[in-house]
């Protein structure tokens, strides 16, 4: 019966990240000093900021910004700093732009000379299926061994890896959740 308080824990665990991963997470663009002409002394440029993050499907950029815009371009209008044709201008100060779709998303701003200054960003929106769990790894056969690999790399009779096992957990208790919830 001791494995029941941490069988507890798990399933609490699984349905808390499941929970973080679903929701949409909405992304402040330059932190507190929102959308901005760098500075030569700025600590981090906007697409090192994108690096540091993931960003999905319905998740969402959040620009703040005075006396400037935010343009949507074209993977070439980026690299040359074009804003005479953006697939979408913003110019209220206060943007939220949704993830939509999966792929690479190009901005720069609209004032002259920013652009070129470095206020651009590029954001890469990771499709669901090219996040993939790592292989389950093949267990070591029966009769200890020496801890070399062996020739033999078939999987059979491998069991799950927790990770599956957690998955399927997961997914069990979220479903459970949503349907106690309509109940």
């Amino acid at each position: 019966m001791a494995s029941l308080p941490l069988t507890s824990i798990i399933l609490n665990l699984a349905l808390l990240l499941f929970s973080i991963s679903a929701t949409p997470h909405r992304f402040q663009v330059g932190g507190d000093r929102g959308w901005v002409k760098p500075t030569r002394n700025g600590t981090q440029t906007f697409n090192e900021w994108a690096t540091s993050n993931r960003f999905h499907i319905g998740d969402a950029l959040y620009f703040t910004y005075e006396r400037d815009s935010v343009l949507e371009v074209n993977s070439h209008d980026y690299q040359e700093c074009i804003t005479l044709n953006p697939i979408s201008r913003f110019d209220d100060g206060n943007t939220l732009f949704l993830f939509d779709r999966s792929g690479f998303f190009y901005f720069i701003s609209g004032e002259q000379g920013h652009c070129e200054s470095g206020q651009i960003l590029i954001i890469r929106v990771i499709h669901p299926s090219k996040v993939e769990p790592p292989e389950p790894a093949t267990p070591p056969k029966d009769g200890g061994g020496d801890g070399q690999d062996s020739d033999d790399s078939s999987p059979s009779g491998a069991r799950p890896s927790s990770a599956t096992e957690l998955s399927v957990v997961s997914y069990f208790i979220a479903t459970l959740g949503g349907t106690l919830a309509f109940i």
